[in-house]
């Protein structure tokens, strides 16, 4: 279910946005986003509170990948994602070059 969600999620930025930027931008944003919740989930929460966020919230995209995708397609996905990460890593060191 959290890779469909996901899905409709990257092709409503990529309908909408128009920009391969924005596409990129959107899955650094969604990856640290859910990175941050599964900090929190491990620190602070205890209990059912925990019980329900692990159940429901995954901890990043490869792990989404992982649950939803047989061998061959996880290792070719996992490559896509991480060179997704590596085209957001030069545009946010190309911004912070840009600002100085």
């Amino acid at each position: 279910m959290d890779l469909i969600i996901l899905l409709i999620l990257l092709g409503l930025v990529a309908v909408f946005m128009k920009k391969f930027k924005c596409f990129v931008y959107f899955v650094g944003i969604i990856d640290i986003f859910l990175r941050i919740i599964t900090f929190v989930k491990i620190q602070v929460t205890s209990g059912d509170i925990y019980n329900i966020l692990n159940k429901y919230i995954p901890a990043s995209i490869p792990d989404i990948i992982g649950n939803n995708c047989s061998d061959i397609l996880y290792t070719i996905l996992l490559w896509a994602y991480v060179s997704i990460m590596v085209l957001f890593e030069f545009y946010v060191f190309r911004m912070f070059l840009k600002k100085k």
